[in-house]
């Protein structure tokens, strides 16, 4: 079997929420108080309209700060851990933009945090743009696929892949049969076990 280990990226292995809501909060956007067991951002934010939030996330997804996003959690110890010591290949699966230069920014940001090396194919879609043809690509492959939103971890789960959820708050009810972790210390544990 191929060491490849498919992952999407925001909210995954980069921290893209954090990042959104201090871009957000300097242009002077408030937050709703009840508003983080959202997917959608514009629940999230005072006076945000579905349509302005997607406009917004696309403006950020192609600005600068794309390229300085920060590991979400413990992401780039045991991603570089899965690929240094046991051989893995990550592919990345990202729903970022159709733009080139915020694809670059992503990779140099990805490669910055995670080396060089461990991401070996990036596969890139427009801004919040479905991942069906791109996970059907795989499909039956028994390869891990790691995501944090519910509807594409279902979609690989139904293709055959080895679905784990990373936990966030728009995501806890969300129930399934396959496991849905905190961190990535939980991912490698269920990696390297099943291996």
């Amino acid at each position: 079997m191929e060491k490849i280990i498919l992952t999407d990226c925001d909210g995954v292995i980069l921290d893209w929420e954090w990042a959104f809501h201090v871009w957000m909060s300097e242009r002077g956007y408030i937050t709703k108080l009840n508003g983080k067991n959202s997917y959608y951002l514009h629940d999230q934010y005072e006076d945000l309209d579905q349509y302005e939030a997607k406009k917004l996330i696309r403006i950020f997804n192609e600005s600068a700060a794309i390229g300085f996003l920060p590991a979400l959690r413990d992401a780039a110890y045991y991603v570089k851990r899965l690929h240094e010591e046991h051989g893995y290949r990550f592919q990345c699966i990202t729903s970022l933009s159709n733009d080139k230069n915020a694809q670059k920014l992503r990779v140099m940001n990805i490669q910055k945090i995670f080396g060089e090396l461990t991401f070996d194919k990036f596969i890139f879609l427009d801004t919040g743009a479905d991942k069906d043809e791109a996970l059907e690509e795989y499909e039956n492959s028994n390869l891990f696929w790691i995501e944090d939103k519910p509807t594409n971890s279902d979609l690989g789960h139904r293709l055959g892949l080895r679905s784990i959820l990373v936990e966030h708050g728009h995501n806890m009810s969300h129930s399934c049969n396959y496991p849905i972790v905190k961190n990535w210390r939980q991912i490698y544990k269920i990696i390297t076990e099943e291996a």
